[in-house]
């Protein structure tokens, strides 16, 4: 193997390596591999190709600049990556050629977008490709005027459109896009930033406080959530709140050292990842948090301090009062002047 060949998986592997790698690691690998990936060989291309296709980290860059080389060294990744957008797909689709089209039609998950830009590609790929024994045909005069289309071109192109509207509705039914969380309870960017912070410092307290705000339940639940051993609680809370998977897998890794333990290929936290759906995380959060505002969801009520003013007396203690201030001799000059006298004259 050439020396350049092994520098480049060497850089490959060493980025597969990363968990949760950060924004210098991910731009000095930008940096790195295009020119490394030109310097190699064919068979090594392929390689660097085959394991990037299954990392969920590879920069959009990167991946846009692996989906565009030729179709044999391609398409590994335009069938598995994780890391190509709805854009990217169409415009590879679009630019590259009917070969790249055809890879991406065999993901295993494709929004409504692409689908619809797939079957227009197909329909006009169908229109553009002639017969190379109609091209001298083609190229003389026409005899006679074009016709208009009949009534039988009219309906066969209706019938299209309406299939590549069914098409459509049925990729719409059969999977929700993945960004798309209408109507989800949904954490912010902030909170997401936090949680990976406190993550990273290990401080529960305040990871619990940030969990507790993205539920809009109590700090009880969130700590119930954390005392999980196994982690999959808070697996289920992070999946069903629609946290990122690097920075979910970060946290679960870090307050769950188990999980961070190599498996088959994969760490014990990717392995219980992928063992969730999302639907049926978001499902069991709501209910955590319907139980939760039942029992914590009314606010104490606090017992106001004693009242010192008589206004804030009772009404039958000022009464009681009163009394006994009309009952009391009333008291003059002149009374004092003689209980003053008596005094000293003791």
């Amino acid at each position: 193997m050439r020396k350049k060949d092994v520098v480049l998986m060497a850089t490959v592997t060493s980025f597969e390596g990363l968990p949760h790698p950060s924004r210098s690691e991910l731009r000095q690998f930008a940096e790195l591999f295009a020119p490394l990936f030109n310097a190699s060989s064919e068979e090594a291309r392929r390689q660097a190709v085959a394991a990037l296709s299954q990392s969920r980290n590879v920069p959009p860059a990167v991946a846009f600049f692996i989906a565009s080389q030729p179709i044999a060294v391609a398409a590994p990744f335009l069938i598995s990556s994780p890391c190509l957008s709805n854009e990217a797909l169409i415009t590879i689709a679009r630019s590259q050629g009917i070969d790249h089209a055809h890879a991406i039609a065999r993901r295993e998950s494709l929004s409504p977008i692409v689908v619809d830009a797939l079957v227009g590609l197909r329909y006009d790929q169908s229109i553009r490709r002639a017969d190379p024994t109609d091209q001298q045909a083609a190229a003389e005069p026409p005899a006679v005027e074009v016709a208009a289309p009949s009534a039988g071109e009219t309906e066969r192109q209706s019938r299209e459109d309406q299939l590549r509207r069914r098409i459509k509705l049925l990729a719409g039914h059969v999977e929700r896009a993945e960004n798309d969380r209408l109507g989800l309870r949904s954490i912010s960017t902030i909170q997401a930033a936090l949680l990976v912070r406190f993550a990273r410092s290990r401080e529960a307290g305040l990871f619990a406080s940030v969990l507790a705000d993205a539920l809009s339940a109590s700090r009880w639940l969130s700590e119930r959530i954390m005392l999980d051993i196994s982690g999959q609680q808070l697996a289920t809370t992070l999946k069903g709140l629609g946290l990122e998977i690097p920075d979910a897998l970060f946290v679960l890794t870090r307050f769950y050292g188990h999980l961070g333990e190599a498996g088959t290929g994969e760490s014990r936290a990717e392995t219980l990842w992928a063992s969730l759906d999302a639907e049926e995380c978001g499902g069991r959060v709501e209910a955590w948090r319907r139980a939760d505002g039942y029992t914590y969801g009314q606010p104490q009520r606090q017992v106001p301090p004693p009242a010192t003013t008589e206004a804030a007396m009772p009404a039958s203690r000022q009464d009681q009062d009163m009394r006994e201030k009309i009952s009391r001799p009333l008291r003059t000059s002149a009374t004092v002047r003689r209980s003053v006298a008596g005094q000293r004259s003791r």
